[in-house]
């Protein structure tokens, strides 16, 4: 590890990147989140359809991660206690920006953080100044971006729902995709080829670390390597780069998957994705025949594959100590070669 921080950019959406967020920020007050855009459900759905708006609801969660992390660095840090008022000012922030609104009106099921970073749109005219705003605002270190500057849709190829099973059908939407009985083969953007966040691109290229994953695979990981000027972001930055595999099948999006398949399903979208490391979690992947296959399904990406504990006790989630933990290991690992 380097005196300067490291300036880490970690890809995904939803509750698997607010984890990825939460251990980075172990690791550096230095961190952007890139956000998946395709949300079409919930708040974001809502205010998507009615204000034409980039769904703010991963970007929110991006935002709150952030703003929860002084402790994490404090304790990183070995115990330099930051100012008491200002975690607690951050602590109160990140409750009222996660706080739905009750009721049956029509704010029902908006969370407070949403319509903010929504209206602050509005009157700023781009989703990255209102972010950046409310980053100023509240005092958060790091960077939230939104992987495209326009709303994105998911479609995918899903089998099982024709009684030919080798016959598939295109289904639209992410809500849709992601509650569709049957099989996801394959996803796609549309449009197929939105435009990039420059602010985005210049993180990756710019980054010490980026790290992909955990999260729903079909809709907050596959879809960053579907932006082709991100992709080629990733295939350009000399960062150190790191894929975390799921812990365990999705349903609705990866029901029956193995650590394995979520591997092979990846490399099919991009078969030029290059990342350093793989990690999978030792207790989803019992030592043997299994996990030597996944030495040769991670190597499919020019990869290692890095075993080691990840989740939470009792839980199919991963802890952000013990990932930050084995970063940090990997990193120290590689400067010592």
């Amino acid at each position: 590890m380097t005196d300067s921080p490291m300036r880490i950019v970690a890809l995904g959406g939803g509750h698997g990147l607010y984890a990825t967020l939460t251990a980075m920020r172990y690791l550096s007050p230095d961190v952007s989140a890139v956000v998946t855009v395709a949300d079409d459900g919930g708040s974001s759905g809502r205010l998507r359809a009615e204000l034409g708006v980039i769904p703010p609801g991963d970007l929110r969660m991006a935002l709150v991660a952030l703003m929860s992390a002084p402790a994490a660095l404090d304790e990183l840090a070995g115990g330099a206690d930051a100012a008491n008022d200002d975690v607690q000012r951050h602590a109160r922030w990140a409750e009222a920006f996660q706080h739905r609104f009750g009721g049956r009106g029509a704010l029902a099921g908006h969370p407070i953080g949403n319509l903010l970073l929504a209206g602050l749109t509005e009157i700023l005219g781009d989703t990255e100044a209102a972010l950046d705003e409310l980053r100023s605002v509240f005092g958060i270190d790091g960077r939230v971006l939104p992987m495209s500057t326009v709303p994105l849709e998911i479609e995918a190829d899903v089998s099982g729902l024709e009684s030919d099973p080798r016959i598939s059908r295109c289904i639209r939407g992410q809500v849709a995709v992601a509650t569709t009985p049957g099989k996801v083969r394959r996803v796609r953007l549309l449009p197929s080829d939105p435009p990039a966040s420059a602010s985005a691109i210049a993180a990756i290229e710019n980054a010490d670390l980026v790290v992909l994953g955990p999260g729903s695979w079909f809709s907050s990981v596959i879809p960053h390597v579907l932006v082709p000027e991100q992709r080629k972001a990733l295939q350009r930055t000399a960062a150190r780069k790191i894929l975390f595999v799921n812990l365990a099948p999705e349903p609705g999006e990866t029901p029956g998957f193995s650590v394995e398949r979520h591997l092979h399903v990846l490399h099919a979208h991009a078969d030029q994705f290059r990342v350093d490391h793989v990690v999978v979690d030792a207790a989803s992947v019992p030592a043997g025949r299994e996990r030597d296959h996944l030495v040769r399904a991670a190597a499919k990406f020019g990869a290692a594959l890095d075993v080691g504990d990840v989740a939470t006790a009792g839980q199919q989630v991963h802890d952000p100590a013990k990932v930050a933990a084995l970063v940090k290991e990997l990193c120290e690992r590689e400067l010592t070669r």
